[in-house]
């Protein structure tokens, strides 16, 4: 009877020694690869941003090369894209685009130069100088909230061309420009006294109750007018009560609600008289609350 064949221990190490030979070679070839593939996950990702920022280029000058497209509807994307992407070389072109032959471009470019912001408060500054696209520009001053912009601002309320747009773009701008308007009611100019006070009676700020109040005696009586207004606009207890003299006023003069019959409580001025005085009134939007009528009521 044959017994099993019995393999010593060193016969055994012997031949398991090969495979374990084996396997920490590739453990080592493993670990020796392992950096150099570590490395080139690291440049592909370093390799990402450059290859993002180069996408952003070539869209920011394909959008550029369309607002020469001659469709007007293109150039107005491209605009709207242009202000969306809010990047520093947008600003020259946007500003060109405020000269396009189609107003519907030139409304989207003021808006795309409010997005971009700060960065395109210089060039506009500049088209101040320019009659041809001031209206433009200061709009779009008046979407971008950047202190230099106030003073700039404030001039063009002197222009009667341009008086109105800097106005609105003040107001836009909202409690930043209050303390510019407060100021510019002790202006020597009645002008500007009145467009400032028709700037706080739409901000609606609280800080300008006083001084509006102080308007109330100012020597022009139309100021005196739409400061009352601008009171009243405000919805303030204070400023109903220091308008009420000038209410009564009005009505001692036979003014109020000038539109009605007598039996209405109105002295039912004609097409005429009622025509004159709207002409006055129609030039303030702040002016019904106190005549107790709006042109053109009839």
């Amino acid at each position: 009877m044959e017994h099993p064949r019995q393999t010593s221990p060193s016969a055994e190490t012997s031949d398991a020694l090969p495979a374990s030979d084996e396997l920490a070679d590739k453990v080592a070839e493993d670990l020796a690869l392992t950096p150099a593939a570590s490395q080139d996950v690291v440049a592909a990702a370093a390799e990402t941003v450059p290859l993002e920022e180069e996408k952003v280029k070539d869209e920011i000058e394909i959008q550029i090369d369309l607002l020469s497209d001659p469709d007007w509807v293109v150039r107005r994307e491209a605009v709207i894209t242009l202000g969306e992407m809010g990047d520093e070389r947008c600003v020259e072109p946007l500003a060109r685009a405020l000269r396009d032959g189609d107003w519907q471009v030139r409304e989207v470019a003021i808006e795309a130069l409010g997005q971009v912001g700060s960065p395109a408060v210089e060039i506009l500054l500049k088209l101040l100088r320019d009659w041809d696209v001031r209206k433009y520009a200061i709009l779009a001053l008046g979407k971008i909230r950047d202190e230099r912009v106030l003073d700039p601002l404030m001039v063009q309320l002197k222009n009667d061309e341009f008086k109105d747009d800097a106005i609105n773009a003040l107001v836009e701008l909202g409690e930043p420009a209050v303390p510019k308007f407060i100021a510019a009611l002790k202006d020597k100019d009645e002008s500007i006294r009145q467009s400032a006070v028709l700037g706080l009676g739409r901000i609606k700020d609280s800080s300008s109750i006083d001084p509006l109040i102080a308007m109330l005696q100012d020597k022009d009586w139309f100021t005196r007018l739409i400061a009352a207004a601008a009171l009243e606009s405000i919805g303030d207890e204070r400023g109903r009560e220091a308008i009420k003299p000038l209410m009564e006023e009005v009505k001692e003069q036979g003014l109020w609600a000038a539109h009605l019959g007598p039996e209405h409580g109105g002295p039912g001025y004609g097409q005429v008289k009622l025509g004159l005085m709207h002409e006055i009134l129609g030039s303030s939007e702040l002016a019904p609350p106190v005549f107790g009528n709006q042109a053109p009521d009839s």
